[in-house]
């Protein structure tokens, strides 16, 4: 296998410039693609009754030493991008490392939180129910090593051998 993560991830913040150049880069395209990810767990892995007082909400993600700020809302319909820069009712901020911190489970959010590395602002009732439906989420474990390109074309291949 070429790409393999170590088994504790190393403490890094990104590049300062890239952060800038993150910063003048549209923002819609990762916000697709986070939407797009939220609603194909939607009903799978995240159900989606706990997350009713969450309708008509907006948020923003916020990936600091990316640049990157990732706007969407929630509905009864699903996970939706927004596009205008109008305020968010919650913003989650934090550096790359933290966040696949927590896709990996390595660290939880309240170590995160307490260690002042992910930032909740705006409505902070609303940042409680996040944490605590996410929480209550039995996510499968997130390994990035099955998004090396040499796994994803061997599973690839697995698949159009067996006509799946």
């Amino acid at each position: 296998m070429l790409f393999k993560l170590p088994a504790h991830l190393p403490d890094f913040t990104l590049p300062a410039p890239l952060a800038r150049l993150g910063a003048r880069l549209p923002q819609l395209p990762p916000s697709l693609a986070l939407v797009a990810g939220l609603n194909l767990a939607l009903g799978r892995m995240i159900p989606r009754e706990p997350l009713a007082p969450l309708a008509g909400k907006r948020f923003a993600i916020r990936v600091t030493d990316a640049g990157l700020t990732l706007r969407f809302a929630y509905s009864t319909r699903g996970f939706r991008p927004l596009f205008d820069a109008g305020k968010p009712d919650l913003t989650i901020s934090a550096r790359s490392r933290d966040f696949i911190a927590l896709a990996t489970r390595e660290e939880d959010s309240d170590t995160l939180f307490f260690s002042r590395r992910l930032l909740m602002e705006g409505d902070t009732d609303l940042g409680l129910l996040v944490k605590n439906t996410l929480d209550g989420i039995d996510l499968p474990h997130f390994d990035p090593a099955r998004l090396a390109p040499a796994e994803v074309l061997r599973r690839l291949r697995e698949r159009l051998a067996h006509g799946a």
